[in-house]
Parts: C-alpha cells; sequence; structure tokens
C-alpha cells in the first residue's frame, strides 16, 4: 500500500477567529487533497501575528509533511504577514522578487486598463506582496492581485495562497496543478456509502471496531445527524492511493465485513446511490 502524501493546512486571519468571515477553504482543501490521494494530519486557524505564525510554521517544518499550504495573508495591508512569517519560520530571509514585482504590476495595469481599479502601476503596499523568502517561486495568481508562493525548505514544500476563495482556486486550478501532479503522482481517493437503519452509534459500535482494526488501510467512519431528525445514518468507507484496483479490493472486503457485522447483529443496511 503506497504512502500517501502528508499535508497540513494553516488558515491565516484575525476575521477567520473573530467569526467575521466563515472558513470554506479548509473544507475545499481538504476535499481537493483528498481526491488527489493525499492525507491532511491537521487543519489550523491562525491570528495575524507574525510569531505566532512563525512558531507554528516551524514547528510543521519539525513534523516533516510534505506539503504545508497555507490560506490569507498575502495582501498588501499592514496586517498581512504570511510570506514574512514563512521565512522567519524556516530561518531565511525575505527578499524582494523581481518575477513577482512584475506579477503585481502587470495585474494591476490590466485592472486599471479593465476600468476596475483606480490606477495601475505599482506603490509601496503593492510592492509587499512580492517580497517573498529567499528561494521561493511565485505562483501566477489568474484572479486576483496577490501571486501564490511555493517554497521549499527541508523534504517540505510550502504553499501560500490568498484567503479569497476564488483567488485560492483559481490558482490551484492554473499554476499549482504541475506542483500538483508531481507531488500526489495521480494518487486518487474511492468512498463508498451506506445507509443504515440505525440511529444510535453506540449499538454498532462493536461491530465498526472490529471492522476498523481489521481494515487498517480503509477508513471507516459512521457520520452522526441530529438524533430524532430521522431514524437513519450512513457509514463511509475510505480508501487512499494510486492503485484502483487494490484499493476497489481493499474497499470490497472492508465493506463485505462491515455488512456482515451489521447483518449479525439485525440492523438492515442499503448501499448508498
Amino acid at each position: 500500500m503506497t504512502k500517501p502524501v502528508i499535508a497540513e493546512i494553516f488558515i491565516i486571519g484575525n476575521e477567520i477567529l473573530i467569526g467575521d468571515i466563515q472558513d470554506t477553504n479548509t473544507n475545499w482543501m481538504c476535499k481537493e487533497i483528498s481526491n488527489l490521494g493525499g492525507y491532511v494530519s491537521r487543519a489550523t486557524v491562525l491570528r495575524d501575528e507574525l510569531d505566532v505564525i512563525a512558531a507554528e510554521i516551524n514547528a510543521a517544518l519539525k513534523r516533516g509533511p510534505e506539503v504545508i499550504f497555507t490560506s490569507g495573508g498575502l495582501g498588501p495591508t499592514a496586517d498581512d504577514l504570511t510570506l514574512a512569517a514563512v521565512a522567519k519560520g524556516a530561518g531565511v530571509e525575505i527578499k524582494l522578487h523581481e518575477k513577482a514585482l512584475e506579477m503585481v504590476k502587470e495585474r494591476y495595469d490590466e485592472f486599471f486598463a479593465r476600468g476596475i481599479m483606480a490606477q495601475g502601476g505599482l506603490n509601496p503596499a503593492r510592492e509587499k506582496m512580492a517580497w517573498l523568502p529567499e528561494g521561493a517561486v511565485p505562483l501566477d495568481n489568474p484572479v486576483g492581485t496577490a501571486p501564490g508562493v511555493l517554497f521549499r525548505s527541508g523534504g517540505t514544500t510550502m504553499i501560500s495562497l490568498p484567503g479569497v476563495p476564488s483567488e485560492l482556486k483559481g490558482i490551484f486550478g492554473s499554476s499549482l496543478q504541475s506542483f500538483l501532479k508531481e507531488t500526489f503522482s495521480n494518487g486518487i481517493s474511492l468512498m463508498r456509502t451506506i445507509t443504515v437503519r440505525c440511529n444510535d452509534e453506540s449499538v454498532m459500535e462493536p461491530v465498526l471496531s472490529r471492522v476498523v482494526s481489521g481494515h487498517p488501510n480503509v477508513y471507516i467512519k459512521s457520520l452522526a445527524r441530529t438524533i430524532g431528525e430521522t431514524p437513519e445514518l450512513d457509514i463511509s468507507l475510505t480508501a487512499v492511493g494510486s492503485d484502483q484496483n487494490l484499493l476497489d479490493n481493499l474497499l470490497d472486503a472492508a465493506m463485505r465485513d462491515l455488512k456482515d457485522g451489521l447483518s449479525s447483529i439485525g440492523i438492515v443496511h442499503r448501499d448508498k446511490c
């Protein structure tokens, strides 16, 4: 069984932690990474505090995931501190990147020409978005003005993306694609779900525990619902890797044991369409 690529996610911004903005980027990235056959080991939300972000980045680098994604803090204002914090956490300097500066200018000139911005060109705040950790590479942002950033430290690649969901998704689906394909090596995630006529997880727990321990390469999860809302709940089985036949066989075996176990205790089940 091929070991999945391990990823961590950092969502950065006071606006998330005070409840002004709902974080949807974590959910979206987790789905994308899982669909690529990756494994998200943790997701953390942080305030716009340089030392705090740097310390968390440093701790993550010591844990050694293959990929760290950050979202937010790439803009032109004083509280956009992510790239400085990434540099500090990795122990490198932050420097003006000429290619990134050119990318920022081109985007503002384009938005000015389209009547979206009041002026084109550069100013100190815009230039700030082109200061990258030494050795980093800017990623084209097809939606907004701040480039994404790819930076390698040891065996970990850090990908810094804007917090605006449309910009994050735009970079993910364009300039980041070559990295994703190379890193995740065409990994896949397969999931199957059954619906059971039972709304009490505690009744099913002995069966679930036995099947989980017997199939360590399959993630098995009962999806609880509000008590009294419905007499049914779903159980999902997920496997990640790069060999679809192997994954199908793993899921077949786990599903067979799960169904047999549920039937043995009188729980009715059906495949979910």
